[in-house]
């Protein structure tokens, strides 16, 4: 099988699965067992020298980070339905809010859950209340990032969006619920969220 994702549920490979589902293309999970260490051991590292999950390869190319695996994905095998094609005026605002759940979403909240003591000016993700409105500001145009229709942008924002409510570092506003409803409710999520329960069964995992 071409496609390879080095997995385990608690990390960010879950949302990988969901990906891939999305695209609706074979691929392989090969767990990694954290508790063990594995994610360190030599041939991880040497795919990803942070010796961290997800990292997925396929025929040979090697991809890590959440969102560049997102947008290589839709790129290589969804280009036009998941993807805006490079000449199309939406894949502006597509790109824009791919990285701008890892860039700015994440380590706002962190900054803000664990009071971190920066200058807004030095920081990329600003501050709470303007990073919200951002937010809003993604969502204000439909469904969806792109509008009506949904897209591998709506994986890595959407996903950050229902992680950080489930574990409530993100407030509960409205406009955030109703789109994590609406993504819940993709079949791709949950045959996604039915693989990853499966893994967790395989390994005598409790769920989180």
């Amino acid at each position: 099988m071409s496609i390879v994702l080095y997995h385990h549920p608690f990390s960010r490979a879950a949302t990988v699965v969901w990906m891939l589902e999305e695209c609706g293309v074979d691929y392989e999970l090969r767990f990694v067992d954290l508790m063990k260490g594995e994610h360190k051991n030599d041939e991880l590292v040497a795919l990803n020298p942070m010796g961290k999950l997800p990292i997925l390869t396929d025929d040979g190319a090697v991809v890590t980070e959440s969102a560049a695996i997102a947008l290589y994905l839709a790129d290589r095998y969804a280009l036009g339905r998941l993807a805006p094609a490079p000449d199309d005026p939406k894949r502006a605002a597509y790109l824009r809010w791919s990285l701008f759940a890892p860039t700015v979403i994440e380590p706002g909240l962190m900054a803000k859950a664990a009071a971190w003591a920066y200058k807004e000016t030095q920081a990329g993700w600003g501050n709470y209340d303007a990073m919200l409105g951002a937010m809003q500001t993604a969502l204000s145009h439909g469904d969806f990032i792109l509008g009506d229709a949904f897209s591998m942008a709506d994986v890595v924002f959407g996903g950050t969006v229902r992680y950080m409510l489930r574990f409530q570092m993100l407030e509960a506003l409205p406009v955030f619920s109703a789109y994590s409803d609406r993504l819940g409710a993709r079949p791709a999520l949950q045959r996604a969220e039915e693989r990853n329960a499966a893994v967790l069964k395989e390994h005598g995992i409790e769920p989180s």
